[in-house]
């Protein structure tokens, strides 16, 4: 089995920051691509930021300039570095992997539980 465990949600005010970190443990071969989603109260999950095996990131339109993700290849993490938050940033923010468990020849998509993030005005 494979678990993605996200840590740093919270409570911040508009201009401040956070950073969340997703750590993905567990029976795992390799890993593709690693990301950010978000669901905020009434609405659908929605793409934050995702970065690829190779390095490559791919942000929301609405968190580019502000939203920094990244990876630790050797330790299965992947973080999102957010900067100036505003109160619509405020939302359930769940990690994804895209990951090959050992003895599987097929990817799976797998999901963090969610941390909250809540931005103040």
């Amino acid at each position: 089995q494979v678990q993605l465990l996200e840590s740093g949600g919270g409570l911040v005010q508009a201009g401040g920051s956070l950073r969340l970190s997703c750590a993905a443990s567990g029976s795992i071969f390799r890993i593709n691509a690693m990301g950010w989603y978000r669901q905020a109260p009434g609405k659908q999950r929605e793409l934050v930021a995702t970065i690829t095996s190779s390095n490559s990131t791919n942000y929301a339109d609405s968190v580019k300039g502000r939203f920094t993700v990244s990876r630790d290849y050797t330790k299965n993490t992947v973080s999102l570095q957010m900067d100036r938050l505003k109160p619509e940033d405020t939302a359930i923010y769940y990690c994804n992997g895209v990951i090959q468990q050992l003895g599987e020849r097929f990817w799976r998509t797998y999901w963090g539980q969610g941390t909250q993030v809540t931005v103040s005005s």
